[in-house]
């Protein structure tokens, strides 16, 4: 019965894997590329992410410069990253874009400190959606006579705990951003 839980718990690891890149793309003081993987910009008709349409560098801790392998897609990577909501304006001098990342104010943190609690409370929300398909499919097994009354029982004590553990992890991914980001 054990392996039929490697499957649900496999899915809500990679919900964890996504929250944490959620979580990554929350920018804390620092010039980080992984703030940039979530704007698309709109090129030759398909939505980009921008490291596949150019060089991304960070030449200190503040700055990060966006090199289009394409210069015709300048104008674009700074029109999505001005529609985007990283609340950074970037420079355009005709060669590359260069985005400067400023100390972040207090009103920011907080904002970002809400956006990330947000993520993760949404991680939790799909952790228990996969828990409750898990039950839904057991539940059918029993219906059908596949399992006892007794494995439901030991079944829904180990999804739950399961579920229990995951959002642990949750928080505590939490509670790492949010001491991040307060403390640049």
């Amino acid at each position: 019965m054990k392996e039929e839980y490697r499957i649900y718990e496999e899915k809500m690891r990679k919900t964890l894997d996504s929250l944490q890149g959620d979580f990554a793309s929350v920018r804390a003081g620092r010039a980080n590329a992984q703030v940039l993987d979530k704007i698309r910009v709109e090129y030759y008709g398909a939505p980009t992410p921008i490291n596949q349409i150019g060089g991304i560098t960070s030449p200190d801790s503040r700055t990060l410069v966006i090199q289009p392998w394409d210069k015709s897609a300048l104008k674009l990577i700074e029109k999505a990253i001005n529609e985007s909501d990283l609340g950074i304006h970037p420079q355009n001098d005709g060669a590359c874009i260069r985005l400067s990342f400023p100390q972040l104010t207090e009103e920011r943190r907080q904002e970002l400190s809400k956006q990330v609690r947000k993520y993760a409370e949404n991680g939790k929300v799909a952790i228990r959606n996969i828990r409750r398909d898990a039950m839904d499919t057991f539940k059918a097994q029993k219906k059908r006579s596949e399992i006892t009354d007794d494995d439901m029982k030991d079944i829904e004590k180990d999804m739950q705990d399961l579920t229990d553990k995951m959002c642990k992890e949750i928080d505590v991914l939490l509670e790492k951003k949010q001491k991040e980001l307060m403390s640049v």
